[in-house]
């Protein structure tokens, strides 16, 4: 007699996770019985995470499986959605785009991307403003993750990619810093990388305002002030010189400007810095020391030193430590900025930025514009030029000299700094389109929300944190009359009469054409394709031959520069753009939790990853507390010089007294973007969302 189980329909969907840069391979089985869906999802072997996944993407179904999915076109009508027709929903797009530009000019409509998105659908959105639309106005969120570093990399070094040498090489290393990086919480399935490296004996130094569980792990936890952390380099830096841990035969044979850093460096004292950063001087001597002397080193960045005013300058300060200690191009020494977003370097290396065209090129480049006209078949004179970046977009918004949107796959209204600007901004907009498969905040104000297909069901390459191209398959159908976001692009170029250039018939037609329109370029996909992708899992960039099994480690011989060498620069101690006194005596930073992922549109959908935090609060550390009568688990009232919000106390000992910390998944009230400073720093646009003077004050009184 045939068992329920065996009567039961079971759906086997093999994919990877939609959420961090690791991108985690997952087979996810759909079993119904009885009308009732069940789930269980198992990790997949893969050469990053190694087959594990967090509690995020062991939940990352519920959100693509939700019934709050937008299935079908919506048009607001008289103040409400109302589901439209594919047709109606184009005809109207293509009525506004060409009534605002005929009006205004073709830069009155600007494109807003992610960097969540596939290359495949960042490489045609960057076709699709720059071709079907001709604006120049494109940039995406990721300005907000990587730019500093992707700045940094490619001043220094001459390419930006995520890691220099592959994960596995973190267990070959005597020394790890780890700067402003929270990866227990943030790229959990990398923790056993650092676990192992320790216990193969190397000593690891976490540089952090809080002591986090990242920190924790450290041998050595510097808790620096925020926005203080190039001033931190340069007293490494000096231990190093001073030290005589310096290698002369790598400064010589291989880089440029160890001179004017050595001089620079000579110009301080040890004490000052240790009083600029609030870190004591034994503990920046002890870091400095042993990362001199070890044989190989890696250090790690992320946002918590990127995302600065000087968060450019700042990296090119830990890139001088490499340099100048000769770590880099070696087994176990590299450098490596921790990607955020799932597809945080692809989404940057192929034409969502304002300044870059397919394969890492400059869109201000003749030679480069040229390339990528000929691969399109367009006049070189026919493509815009330099936009400017997702902040200064929502400026431009603000003050109407963009007075259409066209958005995919982000929520500016959450993830912008200044967000009360940015909401103002976008509600004075005459046409907001919006392409989504969820209910954003900004997709609330939209005047057509297009339904998306979510990870579960697009086909596309991701490019993981190492700069290895991955290959996610659709696992089912898009729900309803949803569509891949490239159908969409492409289906509304058509109607504004560009058609001819986006006839894709599916994902990998795409793909083959970025690897034509990549070659010769920084990021060079030539050699890949997805029949390469199926047989090895993932290839390295730069891959320029299908021949060619792509560079794990980079600049082993040299730098891609004119003259084959890094350069190094002075970096000054300076202080944020934004301090903490008079009114505002606190320094509020941002960061992320295990549960929750970017502006929390998809996480807050899983009620598994929802009910393990459902709220936001400020961490502040209880002697702080004591002196501004807040309790803990109190409502307490955060507030800058832009705005206010409303969150819980958690009292934390663990935090520097002068700090506060809020995570960064949450809108309305509890939207800690509605206090960021809207300073940008002035080399690659990051705004300065680790730094900003905050006050607290109870909401009631303390018993």
């Amino acid at each position: 007699m045939e068992t329920a189980v065996e009567n039961a329909m079971k759906t086997v969907m093999e994919t990877q996770c939609p959420f961090c840069s690791v991108q985690c391979k997952m087979t996810i089985t759909e079993t119904i019985e009885k009308g009732q869906s069940t789930y269980h999802v198992e990790p997949k072997q893969n050469a990053a995470s190694e087959g594990r996944l967090c509690i995020k993407g062991l939940n990352a179904y519920q959100h693509a499986l939700t019934g709050e999915r937008i299935t079908e076109p919506l048009m607001k009508k008289n103040g409400r959605f109302v589901p439209v027709s594919w047709e109606e929903a184009y005809k109207k797009i293509a009525e506004q785009f060409t009534a605002l530009q005929h009006q205004f000019g073709r830069d009155v409509i600007g494109v807003y991307g992610g960097g969540s998105l596939t290359n495949e659908t960042s490489y045609t959105l960057g076709k699709f403003a720059r071709v079907a639309l001709q604006t120049k106005y494109i940039d995406y969120n990721g300005r907000f993750c990587m730019s500093a570093a992707a700045t940094a990399g490619n001043q220094a070094f001459g390419v930006d990619r995520g890691l220099t040498n592959p994960l596995s090489e973190v267990r070959k290393s005597d020394c790890l810093i780890l700067a402003g990086t929270n990866i227990a919480e943030c790229q959990p399935t990398l923790m056993p990388y650092f676990r192992d490296a320790k216990e193969n004996g190397a000593f690891m130094i976490v540089i952090d305002p809080r002591s986090t569980s990242t920190a924790e792990m450290a041998d050595l936890h510097l808790k620096v002030k925020p926005g203080t952390d190039a001033a931190l380099a340069n007293g490494l830096l000096k231990v190093i010189v001073d030290g005589g841990f310096i290698d002369e035969a790598f400064l010589a044979a291989r880089t440029t400007g160890f001179q004017e850093v050595k001089e620079h460096i000579d110009s301080h004292k040890l004490e000052d810095i240790a009083a600029f950063t609030g870190v004591p001087q034994a503990d920046i001597e002890e870091a400095g020391r042993k990362f001199g002397q070890a044989a190989s080193g890696m250090i790690l960045t992320a946002r918590g030193v990127e995302q600065q005013t000087d968060g450019a300058m700042a990296v090119r300060n830990f890139i001088n430590l490499l340099l100048v200690t000769g770590k880099i191009g070696k087994p176990g020494s590299g450098y490596g900025a921790v990607t955020g977003q799932a597809n945080g370097q692809g989404g940057r290396e192929h034409g969502q930025k304002a300044d870059q065209l397919p394969g890492y090129r400059s869109i201000e480049n003749d030679e480069h514009r040229a390339y990528i006209a000929k691969v399109w078949g367009v006049e070189p004179d026919s493509l815009p030029g330099k936009g400017v970046s997702a902040y200064e977009m929502m400026e431009k918004i603000h003050a109407q000299e963009i007075r259409a949107l066209f958005l995919m796959g982000s929520n500016p209204i959450v993830s912008n700094p200044n967000a009360n600007f940015v909401e103002e901004g976008l509600r004075k907009l005459d046409f907001l389109v919006v392409a989504d498969m969820l209910f954003s905040e900004t997709a609330q104000l939209a005047d057509l929300i297009l339904p998306a297909a979510a990870y579960l069901e697009n086909t596309g390459t991701l490019t993981n944190v190492e700069g290895r191209v991955l290959l996610r398959e659709a696992a089912r159908p898009a729900p309803g009359s949803a569509k891949q976001d490239w159908e969409i692009l492409s289906d509304i170029a058509t109607l504004m009469g560009k058609g001819v250039y986006f006839s894709y018939k599916n994902a990998e037609a795409i793909f083959e054409e970025l690897r034509l329109a990549s070659k010769g370029g920084i990021a060079d996909y030539y050699g890949i394709t997805y029949d390469r992708l199926r047989k090895e899992e993932g290839i390295y960039w730069p891959c320029p031959s299908l021949e060619h099994s792509g560079e794990k480690r980079l600049f082993e011989t040299s730098f891609p520069k004119p003259d084959g060498r890094a350069v190094m620069v002075p970096v000054p101690n300076e202080f944020p753009k934004e301090r903490a006194g008079g009114e505002y005596p606190l320094t509020l930073t941002t960061g992320r939790v295990l549960g929750h992922y970017l502006t929390g549109v998809q996480t807050h959908k899983s009620p598994t990853l929802e009910a393990r935090q459902f709220e936001s609060f400020v961490e502040i550390h209880p002697k702080t507390a004591r002196r501004l009568k807040i309790e803990d688990d109190a409502l307490v009232k955060v507030q800058s010089r832009r705005g206010e919000v409303i969150v819980r106390s958690k009292l934390a000992a663990t935090i520097r007294e002068d700090t506060i910390f809020m995570p960064m998944h949450w809108d309305g009230i509890q939207n800690v973007n509605k206090l960021t400073s809207e300073a940008l720093d002035p080399s690659c646009k990051m705004p300065g969302f680790k730094v900003c003077a905050a006050k607290v004050t109870p909401v009631l009184a303390a018993r």
